[in-house]
């Protein structure tokens, strides 16, 4: 198969990677929004899950990543219910990590094991930890596959970075001791600066904060009246969205009229009706500089500064005045 991505170009893949990719799993992943919510009220808010999980894929191909790293990459986030994150917030889960709890029991539920298996992989030792491949995971505030793919791809698509600044900075990643890190203090800058757009900017924009909280609510009532069940999540977001309204409960029917794209809404932190924190996400990538690695904040002023205002905001959290 040949693999032709917007911001990564086009890569021959392996067998393996091609069968996984046309698995019905994967496939799912193509009507699972990233943003969760957020497409509901402004339709350009729409990069999949598929292809994020592609994205991350090939960034630990380009980077020299194993097959078997680029497998794990693939399927890292095979597991995400309908609206991605929405559920943690439904379930009020503060790590964000229902997926990745259920991992391993949607990959056995399905014909993963067998593809792997054809191909003398083990789905358990693949899966069963992705926090062990250093390109796929890093804990904040350390770069990787995953959070530099989703802050790319995001920003790419609503309109935040352009395809000439993605270039310059993929050119300058590079991976010692097994550790992915740049070459430059401006591409640090860069993907800090970026990298807050997506998670203060855009996860924290108070239409989405507005969707997130809304369509949780409209969820939560749905499960309590036994209209979904939490099984009904591994389907499409649009699947789950045609379930609740053909339940024609007037509740439910009423809520889901609330998430559309002409909702108005602003920051108000006196008359809020929404008040919502998340999880803090600090970035800070260690660059590569005279033969060692060092955090790009022990040499740029700007990047302290960055971190500092995101740390605030995100203890702050977001009130939203609905109008």
């Amino acid at each position: 198969m040949i693999i032709s991505d917007v911001l990564y170009g086009e890569y021959e893949i392996d067998e393996v990677l091609t069968e996984l990719i046309l698995s019905k799993p994967m496939q799912r992943l193509k009507g699972i929004h990233q943003g969760g919510a957020s497409y509901l009220v402004n339709s350009k808010w729409n990069v999949t899950r598929y292809e994020h999980s592609v994205g991350v894929m090939l960034v630990i191909k380009q980077l020299g990543g194993s097959l078997e790293e680029q497998i794990a990459g693939l399927l890292h986030d095979v597991s995400h219910t309908a609206f991605s994150h929405v559920i943690d917030f439904v379930l009020e889960n503060k790590a964000e990590d229902y997926h990745e709890e259920i991992l391993m029991n949607v990959i056995m539920n399905s014909e993963i094991p067998l593809i792997l298996k054809k191909y003398n992989f083990d789905y358990e030792h693949l899966l069963s930890n992705t926090t062990t491949w250093d390109l796929l995971e890093q804990p904040a505030p350390h770069l990787c596959a995953d959070r530099v793919d989703y802050t790319l791809r995001d920003m790419y698509t609503y309109g935040r970075a352009s395809l000439e600044e993605i270039q310059i900075f993929l050119n300058d990643i590079i991976v010692h001791q097994g550790k992915m890190c740049l070459k430059s203090i401006e591409s640090a800058e860069w993907f800090v600066k970026t990298y807050y757009q997506e998670v203060l900017d855009f996860f924290m924009d108070p239409l989405n904060i507005y969707a997130y909280h809304k369509l949780s609510q409209t969820l939560k009532v749905a499960l309590d009246k036994k209209i979904i069940t939490l099984a009904d999540f591994l389907k499409e977001d649009e699947e789950l969205i045609a379930l609740m309204k053909s339940s024609n409960d007037r509740q439910v029917q009423s809520l889901l009229k609330q998430l559309h794209p002409h909702i108005n809404v602003r920051v108000d932190q006196t008359e809020f009706d929404i008040h919502q924190k998340g999880k803090t996400r600090l970035i800070d990538p260690l660059l590569y500089f005279e033969n060692r690695l060092i955090r790009a904040s022990e040499l740029s002023e700007d990047v302290r500064k960055m971190n500092a205002v995101a740390e605030g905001k995100f203890q702050q959290g977001a009130f939203v005045k609905i109008l």
